[in-house]
């Protein structure tokens, strides 16, 4: 009697602090990532696109996250901090909209906003109910970081 409640539970919070690993893992991703912006070695490379700065991203997920499908980069210059768009990309129904996204790492001395999300599933199919803020039982994870280009 006292088993189903205790089990309950601990799925439950196992789910939570799984996800809030994940989101840890993902932050420190685009803080490891944003660095190559942030100090120029975008642009002095020369080959530092999207596609290199996803694997970048990548490479600081330590094999806990897949660099699949569900992870999306949405790198943009912005004009100010304060315009700093925190807005869901995620459409009425609870799809992910990638038409918001774009990748520009901007120039020196400007401010940019790079912002990461992932599509997490969620294990538990009850007990994460309370969780799931997308469709197909899914959470998604968002990190992001809003720095002003070094004078490279």
């Amino acid at each position: 009697m006292i088993a189903v409640p205790f089990f309950f539970l601990i799925f439950g919070l196992m789910e939570v602090c799984i996800l809030f690993i994940m989101s840890t893992v993902l932050e420190h991703s685009i803080n490891e990532a944003s660095r190559d912006i942030r100090t120029g070695q975008v642009h002095n490379s020369g080959t530092f696109d999207q596609a290199a700065f996803r694997q970048s991203i990548c490479d600081q997920l330590f094999d806990m996250l897949e660099c699949n499908s569900n992870l999306h980069i949405d790198v943009q210059k912005i004009d100010n901090f304060a315009s700093a768009g925190m807005s869901s990309p995620l459409d009425a129904d609870g799809n992910f909209d990638d038409s918001q996204m774009s990748y520009d790492p901007g120039q020196r001395e400007e401010i940019i906003s790079v912002r990461v999300f992932y599509e997490w599933s969620l294990m538990t199919p009850i007990l994460s109910k309370p969780l799931e803020n997308m469709s197909g039982h899914k959470h998604l994870i968002q990190t992001s970081a809003v720095f002003r280009n070094e004078p490279y």
